[in-house]
């Protein structure tokens, strides 16, 4: 029988964690959120991040800025809050409106690797490529493998397939299944035959963007499958997963909502709480 692996839970029982640890200390970790411009999903995004902050007890500041915010006046920004001692991690808003967006990478370098709440600096990238540890892990790869443990998922010797080769998703996740000894296979958009790898797949990971993308037939009987798409349709939030179809052929299946995005902001707290504790002892 399929196990849904409820990622709302499992993110609430990490804020509280985070919540009770933060409770014993006079002085609090603080957390800059940049959004620029408009942009109504990265409104909502912010917004969900600075109720989780506010809601175990880090100091969250949002800076908006207009959509015609200049990259010089971004970088100029960023600068100022790696030497802001109380500040402890910095999240650029992403995708960035504009020409902003064609330099995106630039302007993420520029964040201190000991403040990157996204783990997405290259040097923590790097770390992360090299097996070493990181300043922080990329929120939604970190709550992937947190919720695959949660649910004591073997992951040693196991055949994993991860569609999507995003930087943010894609790479990291396929690293970190790697560190703990699985076969992976990272599909694409150029990927010719991706039912092929998928249905020899213990493990499959999707996040790609596209609605219901993975279907009945490209799933073995037995396999996890970790739904990390969110698409808003008319009918309402899917995954990049055929949830009704292909939960009944899973051992286990992450939902949408409720499942990979909750721990996504779970974990950025948690990043945020390392570096607060990384600081202090330095």
């Amino acid at each position: 029988m399929v196990e849904i692996i409820n990622g709302k839970e499992l993110a609430r029982q990490i804020r509280l964690r985070l919540s009770k640890d933060l409770a014993k200390l006079s002085k609090k970790p603080g957390l800059a959120v940049i959004l620029v411009g408009e942009d109504s999903g990265s409104k909502v995004y912010v917004n969900s991040k600075e109720k989780a902050a506010k809601e175990i007890g880090i100091n969250s500041i949002i800076h908006r800025l207009p959509a015609a915010t200049t990259k010089q006046e971004l970088v100029d920004l960023i600068h100022k809050l790696n030497i802001d001692q109380s500040i402890n991690g910095i999240l650029v808003q992403l995708p960035l409106p504009g020409g902003l967006h064609r330099e995106e990478n630039e302007i993420l370098e520029e964040i201190t690797p000991k403040k990157d709440a996204d783990g997405l600096h290259p040097v923590n990238m790097g770390k992360l490529i090299l097996g070493q540890e990181p300043y922080a892990y990329s929120c939604t790869p970190a709550g992937i493998m947190e919720m695959l443990h949660s649910a004591k998922i073997e992951i040693k010797g196991k055949n994993a397939v991860v569609i999507g080769r995003s930087n943010i998703v894609g790479k990291p996740i396929a690293q970190l299944l790697m560190r703990e000894h699985a076969t992976v296979t990272i599909c694409h958009s150029r990927t010719k035959d991706i039912k092929f790898f998928t249905k020899a797949a213990d493990i499959v990971v999707v996040a790609i963007g596209k609605p219901k993308f993975l279907t009945k037939d490209m799933v073995k009987e037995g396999a996890v499958v970790i739904d990390v798409g969110m698409n808003r349709l008319e009918s309402g939030l899917v995954g990049d997963v055929d949830f009704e179809n292909v939960k009944d052929l899973c051992s286990f299946i992450t939902p949408v909502p409720g499942g990979v995005g909750p721990m996504t902001i779970a974990m950025l707290m948690k990043n945020c709480f390392e570096a607060f504790k990384r600081a202090e002892i330095r």
